[in-house]
């Protein structure tokens, strides 16, 4: 799953942070940072600067390679990625577990308890022994099997995306609501480069105040990392890699017979208010509190392509707009690469795909349980996206062309339900499912218009060619509608509205109406 690919990625992009905000690309410590024998941070005499950690990134992605540093930090810690070691890799020992979790909770083969299957970690299942996954992509017999690599993927993913069917929390003396996983909060984007390290690259952010990196896997016991989770107060000390290697689960792995017995306990969730530590989320305003918090996806925006979110990834206006850049926060993914693209370490003409992956739950607070995933995409180039113009911002334009879209789309609905109205049907369920055929007629031409934009060229021309081809689909869409009228549509009724001719309304009347208001909306 597209969703797993993402965990796994942040997974090796936290490795690739925690080494370069320690290490220069010529393999030598920034001037300032004391490391112990793991590579380990030991102290900050003095944070390298913001400058000297581009400057890293911009070595690395010359030389096409990363250097010597990262895999003397992998082989001084394999230890800990050792999925069979004594600090298991994402896991507990049973000692840990037993010592965490209340005494009716403890690690009991023989009458297991707060455990979970295979098949409800494996993401493409998600089932659970009260709900079975009828349309499941496994037959039963073979749901709760897994080879061992299939099982650390799954495992690291359903760190990210948990749900809440699990009851069994470690004790504490607090009470607090379970992590359903970091990602799952989240509306995720990053970026997708031609290869897996230009992809590595692009997604390796620092940010302009240095942080102390901390994955999971450097605390100095898995006691040590839960106690940190549990009293969490201070917001800064949580870093990129921590975010990306969080857990939202204990778990310790029994194996009776080469098969797992997989015993959980929830962790408590995060205060992500403010947290922009985390650099692969749109942002939320709350207008009441001033607060910024991570946006999220649900059920009612699987049909919405993202492009039409454009304005969520990118700030859409010149940054001397204050107004808005105060009601907005960009990506920290978005700023870094607006950063290094301004550093000129990206070339003028590359095209930069943004992506989005996420799975999203069932909208029900008990469960949480993943139904759908999303997965889209859009290409454009560095120098549109991040146009430093002022009068002609792309950026601008471009926003204003998807809401000049999303309002002939408005008025495709309003024809829609006319008509269902006309023909005496539920008339939100039709005018839906013909909008949602609408959008998707729209989808490749607007990316491909969006991946054919140039800094160079003349900003009016590109718009009439959008407006002229939205305007072609707008219209066509109607128009197979119209070819299709039953003589019920064609005859039509009486109408006490005073703008219909003679008060009669039938699909003609009300096909008139939609084309008059799309050319007022697409010509202004």
């Amino acid at each position: 799953m597209q969703s797993q690919d993402l965990a796994i990625l942040r997974l090796l992009v936290a490795i690739l942070t925690t080494v370069y905000s320690r290490i220069n690309e010529n393999d030598k410590i920034y001037d300032g940072l004391e490391l112990d024998e793991r590579l380990h941070l030991v102290k900050v005499n003095r944070a390298p600067s913001y400058e000297q950690l581009k400057d890293t990134w911009h070595g690395l992605y010359k030389k096409k390679h990363f250097s010597n540093a990262l895999f003397q930090y992998l082989k001084a810690n394999s230890d800990k990625f050792d999925f069979f070691g004594d600090q298991p890799f994402y896991q507990v020992t049973k000692e840990v577990y037993d010592q965490v979790v209340p005494a009716n909770k403890k690690v009991n083969i023989k009458n297991p308890k707060g455990t979970v299957d295979v098949k409800q970690i494996n993401r493409t299942i998600s089932e659970s022994n009260n709900s079975p996954a009828i349309f499941s992509p496994r037959t039963s017999r073979m749901k709760n099997e897994l080879n061992l690599s299939q099982l650390i993927r799954w495992i690291i993913t359903y760190q990210s995306f948990t749900g809440v069917t699990d009851k069994t929390k470690i004790t504490s003396k607090e009470k607090f609501s379970v992590s359903s996983g970091w990602l799952y909060g989240l509306n995720p984007v990053f970026a997708q480069g031609e290869n897996l390290f230009q992809t590595l690259m692009l997604n390796l952010v620092f940010l302009d105040q240095y942080q102390e990196e901390k994955p999971v896997w450097e605390f100095d016991s898995s006691v040590d990392y839960i106690e940190f989770i549990k009293n969490q107060t201070e917001s800064s000390k949580l870093s990129i890699s921590f975010l990306y290697t969080v857990w939202s689960r204990i778990l310790h792995l029994e194996w009776v017979d080469n098969k797992p017995i997989i015993f959980t306990a929830g962790l408590p969730k995060l205060d992500s208010t403010n947290l922009f530590q985390e650099p692969m989320t749109t942002w939320k305003h709350n207008d009441k509190e001033d607060d910024f918090y991570p946006a999220t996806k649900h059920l009612n925006d699987l049909n919405k392509a993202m492009w039409r979110n454009f304005g969520q990834y990118v700030l859409t206006v010149s940054e001397s707009n204050s107004q808005k850049a105060v009601e907005t926060h960009e990506p920290e993914l978005i700023k870094w690469l607006r950063e290094i693209k301004r550093n000129e370490f990206l070339a003028t003409d590359m095209s930069l795909t943004l992506k989005t992956v996420t799975l999203v739950s069932d909208g029900n607070a008990t469960s949480q349980s993943p139904v759908a995933e999303i997965n889209d995409n859009f290409k454009i180039r560095a120098n549109v996206l991040f146009d430093e113009s002022g009068k002609n911002y792309w950026p601008a334009i471009i926003e204003d062309m998807i809401n000049m879209t999303q309002q002939a789309g408005k008025d495709f609905w309003i024809f829609a339900n006319n008509i269902s109205k006309l023909r005496g049907i539920d008339g939100s369920e039709f005018a839906n499912n013909l909008t949602a055929e609408f959008y998707d007629t729209l989808n490749v031409p607007f990316l491909t218009w969006l991946a054919s934009l140039r800094n160079d060229q003349e900003r009016r021309d590109k718009v009439y060619e959008w407006e002229t081809e939205l305007k072609r689909i707008a219209l066509g869409r109607a128009e197979e509608v119209l070819q299709n009228a039953s003589p019920r549509d064609i005859i039509g009724r009486e109408n006490s509205d005073q703008d219909e001719v003679n008060g009669l309304k039938n699909i003609f009347t009300i096909f008139n109406r939609y084309k008059l208001n799309v050319l007022i909306h697409i010509n202004g």
